[in-house]
């Protein structure tokens, strides 16, 4: 199949080095990516939002803990759990 593209001259530049840095071809390099940038059913995979939200998602959970205090009889949620059911 041949994809005829007509992009600005600074944007083909920079894919060229691009694909130059990965040892790629132009028309390899523009396969690969977007290849990455959708799922087997042509939805958007996103890996990199993926990443993001499970990053921020850490730290969130970082920062809580730096705020919660051990408990002073050393029980655990699931030991609270355990004690509420009896």
């Amino acid at each position: 199949m041949t994809v005829r593209l007509d992009w600005p001259s600074d944007v083909v530049n920079r894919l060229t080095e691009e694909a130059r840095q990965k040892g790629l071809s132009l028309d390899a390099y523009v396969l690969q990516t977007v290849l990455q940038q959708t799922g087997s059913n042509g939805a958007p995979a996103d890996e990199a939002e993926k990443r993001r939200q499970r990053a921020e998602a850490g730290a969130r959970i970082l920062d809580i803990q730096k705020r919660v205090k051990p408990d002073p009889e050393g029980w655990t949620s699931r030991d609270y759990i355990q004690n509420g059911r009896r």
